[in-house]
């Protein structure tokens, strides 16, 4: 694919520092819970040193709770091992303008022990590593990422200091595809979509989903390991433009009662040579054996794999009847009632997996996809009839319902075991018990209008 305009090479980067039009250079990487981490470099230094040789920061950044907490359980870091250093190391190929950030770019790094190991649990490379097991066969995986937001008329200060309670939705009602009451929004929506077109990416539009301030902004297709940078990039780009024109925006897979932040996943293989693999125009719905055999290790992995769809707590808030969010795993043509949808024809063939929400780490998800796929090809899996009709009332297996048993189920699978090896099963299993024993902990505002009074 054609290099977007937004994007860097070091000479060129070189020339703007030197006509003071960057000062600043984001080192940054993907953390366990998908948040944009890392820290920012004198433009300077990045040239002289930073490029070549990477920049240190601390391990604990991979064995934190979601408030930064130290906690026990991991491997690679804790107090035992000192909380040494681990090194960013740019990927020169990632290096961007950053429109939001005056004077700045932003590199995206992969992360390194200081022998120059890779750091196997880091999102990114779990990510590579699934990429690289299809290059041993002569695939590229295509990826895409819906990922839907909701916009409240309130800056995030704001909206800490009232506990994340009575904020105002930027809409008052369903704005479903609305180009009316969405328009309120298009000063905001504007910005992030020019300034993600201006950091390399390729804006295809923006739309208003059911919840109340609920918008959906999508990008072109790419390869998978840059779909997943961009993806990172344009959640941390957005929240910093929202606050510029005093708003604030919220990916949580379920943030009220209504419709849920989805992030569905598009995902399609071709041959080195760019021919689609998925398709067979002679076959049964068009899907050769390869997408048969790739779509049945979807669904037969769905379960032992949905830790790393939905990492959270609230994650499984959003699995509800009715809802566009799946509960079935099953596949269909073009049915939104279905966990996998399968769409487009030819080169555009491919699943679209519906069950990660908005606060899903796109590496994480994407590398899961690979890996039940991988299952399905190399076991030959044969792919269930199809599901006409309501999925919601069909008798199919259920995704979990909760963290605890999706855990359970990530830290048992072989599946998972032989596709990410023991240490990432266990580091990721651990994240899921420490937030699972912070949510026990908690005592939540259901239970103090349930209790305070009447019990």
């Amino acid at each position: 694919m054609t290099r977007n305009t937004g994007y860097l090479t070091l000479d060129e980067l070189t020339s703007h520092v030197a006509a003071g039009e960057i000062d600043t250079v984001v080192v940054a990487f993907t953390d366990m819970q998908g948040r944009l981490v890392g820290k920012r470099v004198a433009a300077r230094l990045f040239l002289e040193d930073v490029a070549a040789h990477g920049s240190e920061c601390c391990n604990y950044l991979l064995a934190v709770d979601v408030e930064m907490n130290t906690v026990d359980g991991y491997a690679m870091s804790s107090w035992d091992r000192g909380y040494g250093d681990m090194v960013m190391t740019p990927d020169m190929a990632t290096l961007r303008l950053a429109p939001w950030l005056p004077g700045s770019a932003l590199v995206t790094a992969d992360l390194n022990w200081l022998d120059g190991t890779p750091v196997v649990a880091s999102p990114r490379q779990i990510l590579q590593a699934q990429v690289a097991r299809l290059a041993e066969r002569g695939l590229v995986p295509f990826v895409g990422t819906e990922l839907e937001f909701i916009v409240f008329d309130n800056t995030f200060r704001d909206a800490w200091n009232r506990g994340y309670r009575g904020l105002t939705p930027s809409t008052d009602y369903n704005v479903d595809y609305d180009l009316l009451a969405s328009t309120r929004l298009e000063p905001m929506l504007r910005e992030i979509r020019n300034a993600m077109d201006g950091a390399g990416m390729y804006c295809e539009g923006v739309k208003g989903e059911c919840n109340l301030g609920q918008q959906e902004i999508a990008f072109r297709y790419d390869t998978a390991v840059t779909t997943c940078d961009n993806h990172s990039i344009y959640k941390s780009g957005s929240k910093i433009i929202a606050e510029r024109h005093d708003k604030s925006l919220t990916f949580m897979a379920k943030f009220n009662e209504r419709e849920g932040n989805s992030c569905h996943i598009h995902l399609s293989l071709r041959s080195e040579a760019g021919e689609p693999v998925f398709a067979d125009k002679d076959a049964e719905h068009g899907m050769s054996a390869m997408f048969r055999h790739f779509l049945a290790g979807q669904i037969a992995a769905m379960k032992e794999l949905s830790l790393f769809f939905a990492p959270n707590v609230n994650s499984y808030k959003r699995y509800v009847d009715g809802s566009f969010a799946p509960t079935a795993i099953a596949w269909g043509i073009d049915n939104r009632t279905c966990a996998l949808r399968v769409v487009g024809h030819g080169h555009a063939l491919r699943v679209e997996n519906r069950v990660p929400g908005g606060d899903v780490n796109q590496y994480l998800a994407v590398a899961a996809m690979i890996a039940a796929g991988l299952h399905g090809i190399d076991n030959k899996l044969e792919l269930e009839e199809i599901t006409e009709g309501n999925a919601y009332t069909a008798e199919k297996v259920r995704v979990p319902t909760n963290l605890r048993d999706a855990a359970a189920l990530f830290s048992s699978s072989t599946i998972a075991r032989d596709a990410f090896g023991a240490e990432v099963v266990e580091h990721y299993s651990n994240n899921a018990r420490i937030e699972i024993a912070a949510y026990d902990a908690a005592v939540t505002d259901w239970e103090r209008v349930r209790g305070f009074e009447r019990l």
